[in-house]
């Protein structure tokens, strides 16, 4: 935990994938022939306020799909890529469109597919239900499963270790 607050202490931008991140990996089809996905309000208050404390937000995700541009428009998410074959690919033109370096973003994945450009970031962040060579590679391993405040906790991770999460609490404490 002291290695993940001490990486933590330095991202300028957190990347989520989506499906099993912030959602629970279902993949919900309707008769109609749209996708559907569930998102967790509580994730959502915490990318709010990990904006607002100065972090900027990116979805690097191998799907396409409406409702995760308005998901991304309503949590201050400022960088989307969707149909993303090649994760590494995004996140290096993420990299090069902020003028960040690797290791002041953190990347949020749940699978293999995910690995590359979470072994190049500074802070590798995983969720319960990853695959063990996920696990094996990241430098935290949230609590929460995805889709069930998984990202709430990595935003308050990262506030945490910046010294920001009191003061983004205080807003609810009038």
């Amino acid at each position: 935990m002291n290695e993940a607050l001490e990486r933590a202490s330095r991202i300028k931008l957190v990347i989520f994938d989506v499906d099993g991140v912030l959602t629970d990996g279902s993949l919900i089809w309707g008769d109609d022939g749209l996708e559907y996905k569930a998102f967790n309000s509580h994730d959502g208050l915490g990318m709010k306020m990990l904006k607002a404390s100065g972090v900027a937000m990116a979805i690097i995700t191998g799907r396409s799909s409406r409702v995760v541009t308005r998901r991304a428009e309503g949590t201050g998410i400022a960088y989307v890529y969707q149909g993303a074959e090649d994760k590494l690919i995004a996140f290096q033109d993420l990299l090069q469109k902020t003028g960040l370096r690797a290791e002041q973003c953190a990347f949020m994945g749940d699978d293999v597919v995910d690995l590359p450009p979470m072994r190049r970031c500074g802070l590798a962040v995983t969720v319960p239900a990853a695959p063990d060579l996920v696990k094996q590679h990241s430098h935290y391993v949230t609590k929460h499963e995805g889709g069930h405040g998984a990202a709430r906790e990595l935003c308050e991770l990262v506030m945490q270790a910046q010294g920001t999460f009191t003061a983004q609490l205080q807003q609810f404490l009038l």
